[in-house]
């Protein structure tokens, strides 16, 4: 094939630079995926190189492109040949990416550059529906624009690929993986690396470098927030969250129920020993409205406050109860066909609070800490 390059084909080449890549969402022409260009008598010529042979997303691409491609004054058709990416050229991705692929991978959100806002979701027991928190607040703030990450830290417990209805596999570029998205959510699960429904028995050790791996070695990109949902308890995960990301902020997830409050107090309490900042309760499942319009508190009542009250008194800090979220089983049914109920039922008791709590953290004014000012001292 020659070299020349023509003006259709330079028009061509020009279109397709609005096309991004489905996981990287960055165009392919930037990312050394458009090997070359020819137009012929009408017909647009395109070879595309996939980071691996097996892309979930070809067909995403051949739509794309197609689009893109037939644009193009004189182009009556696209004619689109896949080849995939030597070794050579996926170390250059990566370093495309990473900005040098020579250097160890580390943890963006780490850095006092960053601006990206960590949310690690606890809760003292385990069955107060943390998990079904995380997934919603992230789907709520992807559709207020916002650039979403979850990690599905529950090691033992993962459930958030089902809650989000994500089924893909995550694409591995050399030492780099593109997590799958769902809903505008990119999400990152060791259920993705698992055979079926298989159990997970790791010790302490394993579960800190699957954490630092999921921070460190997936591409997430520009993130603005990060949630992270935890196991129940203060156990090894915990302990790693605050090694690994120390500007992470504290979400508290309970019931109204005494017991499930005493617990909850204990999961935020571990900030005091980590240092990490609180940012308020969530009280799940407060009540259950009836169809004559009255309350049913199955779980009792005041626990969330209870222990909003208790942190702040703890901490010395205002810790704010965020929230109640009545129970719905419009919750229960969204999360099991992985659509929340945010996006399913937004205008439900259920998905209203938590869309509530969604708008307060998306408002919330961004923290100083750890973060350059770029100021200098004035001279006299």
């Amino acid at each position: 094939m020659s070299t020349a390059v023509h003006a259709d084909d330079q028009a061509v080449l020009a279109a397709l630079a609005s096309v991004n890549d489905p996981e990287i969402k960055r165009p392919i022409t930037e990312l050394g995926m458009v090997e070359s260009v020819k137009v012929d008598a009408g017909v647009a010529y395109v070879r595309i190189l996939l980071t691996v042979a097996g892309c979930p997303l070809k067909d995403t691409l051949r739509t794309d492109i197609t689009a893109a491609a037939i644009t193009v004054d004189g182009v009556t058709s696209v004619e689109i040949d896949f080849g995939v990416m030597s070794p050579d050229q996926r170390q250059d991705l990566q370093k495309r990416l990473r900005g040098n692929a020579a250097a160890e991978p580390v943890i963006p959100f780490a850095q006092p550059g960053s601006r990206t806002r960590v949310y690690a979701v606890a809760s003292g027991k385990g069955g107060v529906g943390k998990s079904s928190v995380t997934v919603n607040l992230a789907a709520a703030l992807a559709a207020r624009g916002l650039s979403v990450g979850v990690v599905d830290a529950d090691i033992y417990g993962h459930s958030v690929p089902r809650m989000l209805g994500v089924e893909g596999r995550p694409t591995q570029v050399e030492d780099m993986i593109m997590p799958p998205q769902a809903h505008g959510v990119k999400v990152i699960s060791i259920g993705m690396f698992t055979s079926g429904n298989a159990a997970v028995v790791w010790r302490g050790p394993m579960l800190h470098r699957a954490l630092q791996q999921f921070l460190a070695d997936v591409y997430w990109g520009d993130l603005d927030v990060l949630l992270l949902d935890l196991p129940p308890g203060t156990g090894d995960i915990a302990i790693s969250l605050a090694q690994l990301l120390p500007t992470a902020e504290i979400l508290v997830v309970t019931t109204p129920q005494a017991a499930a409050a005493e617990v909850a107090e204990r999961a935020g309490a571990i900030s005091m020993q980590t240092h990490q900042r609180l940012v308020g309760v969530i009280e799940n499942m407060s009540w259950l409205e009836l169809p004559d319009g009255t309350r049913m508190e199955v779980f009792g009542a005041g626990g969330g406050q209870t222990v909003a009250d208790s942190l702040t008194r703890l901490t010395g800090a205002s810790v704010p109860l965020l929230g109640q979220i009545p129970l719905d089983t419009g919750v229960r049914e969204a999360g099991d066909n992985g659509t929340p109920a945010v996006l399913a039922t937004p205008g439900s008791p259920a998905g209203t609070a938590l869309n509530a709590i969604a708008d307060r953290l998306a408002l919330r004014r961004e923290s100083l800490v750890g973060k350059p000012l770029g100021l200098s001292p004035a001279k006299r």
